[in-house]
């Protein structure tokens, strides 16, 4: 059986056992274009007024669009000219928009990212600002802590906004259950210290923190209680298909347009598996997901419940941007091959560092099939560097990822081999 997976920009093809298990997205197609869909799902949202009706009564000062980053493949250039323009025929001066960039703790978005992500028509007639969570003078604290106690420092330019409105996609997310929603504030807009706990070793080694869960989820609810207090005033989620078309458009209430959007993307992305596999076989979700190792370990986690203690997870990614960011590198680096010590040193109150999150969940992967067993293969990391980021490393050259993922698929199956196979990542998760 011949599978497809995204790998960077492209795609790359690989023969399976017939009898693999195809672990795939069943969204129904997009019913009409993208910017139509927005525009019915912002004219009738979920327990809240239309938009237009609630920009009428807004408070003085700007109208703050927030906006994912470059590391999401929401499609904004196909809609967010028609949200624009609905903002604007409510009566609000296009010098009175400002669309804010959810970076949380990734790097601001660059000239040609915003090119692509919004095209010429909005890039050219709106201001456009990045969050940065390492800004002092560009957060403010919430008078009141967060659920767990954790003071909010959120951005400045949102909190003190006339109106605020958030967008973001709604898929199978591998600790908070699903994105969208509520985490286009935290982390999006927050700063370290509001995040050191909502990614903090105690709420990651939750067992309900995980995908397709919201109920007891400990990053759900903390994110949530962190976007209450920061008054949205409009939300809008947007859910793809596998050709990261728009399917469908949830508008409204913080919370009640978010839980709508997680019911439809939890039929058609989460899946149960079988039985569980001896081989899983899984992409990162290709380009922007797949553009760091540090986003491509949400592939190797996502595929978890479908895979046997002691099994093999093949996984790669582009990895076209490297590792990620420094401090993140260096942890790895600091960490090769002593991912039980970094537990043990995470749980014991060493200080916190940036982005340990990310190798805490990485070490359910470990956990579960060992180092030797979890495999990744990529043209974009050195095999000195790649082989300091605790799996089993496969570094190829340029045009050799194809026939080098068939021979490594070949060596781990054979007749009576269970395979599962993931052709999307973690667009569609097992659970």
């Amino acid at each position: 059986m011949r599978a497809r997976f995204r790998y960077g920009r492209e795609e790359v093809e690989v023969d399976v056992p017939d009898g693999a298990e195809v672990v795939a997205s069943s969204f129904p197609p997009p019913p009409e274009p993208a910017d139509s869909t927005v525009r019915s799902a912002v004219r009738a949202p979920a327990e809240a007024p239309p938009l237009r009706e609630a920009l009428a009564v807004r408070r003085p000062g700007e109208v703050v669009v927030v906006v994912s980053d470059a590391t999401r493949p929401i499609p904004y250039a196909d809609f967010l000219p028609g949200l624009l323009a609905e903002i604007e025929e409510a009566g609000v001066a296009r010098d009175d928009i400002l669309i804010l960039v959810a970076t949380g703790m990734h790097r601001p978005t660059t000239p040609e990212e915003r090119d692509e992500m919004f095209g010429d028509e909005v890039v050219g007639r709106y201001r456009i600002e990045d969050h940065r969570a390492d800004a002092e003078g560009e957060l403010v604290e919430l008078p009141t802590p967060s659920r767990s106690g954790a003071r909010i420092r959120l951005n400045r330019r949102f909190v003190e906004a006339g109106f605020r409105l958030i967008t973001g996609l709604v898929e199978p997310h591998f600790v908070a259950g699903f994105s969208g929603g509520r985490k286009a504030i935290c982390p999006g807009l927050a700063d370290l210290d509001t995040i050191r706990i909502f990614h903090g070793p105690a709420f990651l080694a939750d067992r309900a923190a995980t995908n397709g869960r919201l109920a007891g989820n400990p990053l759900h609810e903390e994110a949530l209680d962190i976007a209450r207090k920061a008054a949205v005033d409009f939300s809008l989620n947007l859910v793809l298909d596998g050709d990261r078309r728009i399917v469908a458009a949830f508008a409204g209430e913080l919370d009640a347009a978010h839980r709508d959007a997680c019911r439809f993307t939890a039929a058609a992305a989460c899946r149960e598996v079988r039985r569980p596999a001896d081989v899983v076989v899984t992409s990162s979700g290709g380009y922007p997901l797949d553009a760091t190792f540090y986003q491509c370990v949400k592939g190797m986690v996502s595929c978890l419940p479908a895979v046997r203690p002691g099994g093999q997870i093949i996984a790669f990614g582009g990895c076209s941007e490297g590792v990620g960011s420094p401090q993140y590198a260096a942890l790895m680096e600091r960490y090769a091959g002593r991912w039980s010590e970094f537990l043990r040193d995470i749980h014991s109150g060493e200080p916190f560092v940036r982005e340990q999150w990310q190798l805490q969940i990485q070490c359910r992967a470990l956990a579960k099939v060992g180092e030797e067993n979890l495999h990744f293969l990529t043209d974009g990391l050195d095999a000195r560097m790649l082989g300091r980021l605790s799996v089993t490393p496969h570094s190829v050259r340029p045009g050799e990822v194809e026939p080098a993922l068939q021979e490594l698929v070949e060596r781990f199956t054979g007749e009576r081999t269970h395979v599962a196979v993931f052709p999307e990542g973690p667009y569609c998760a097992a659970v």
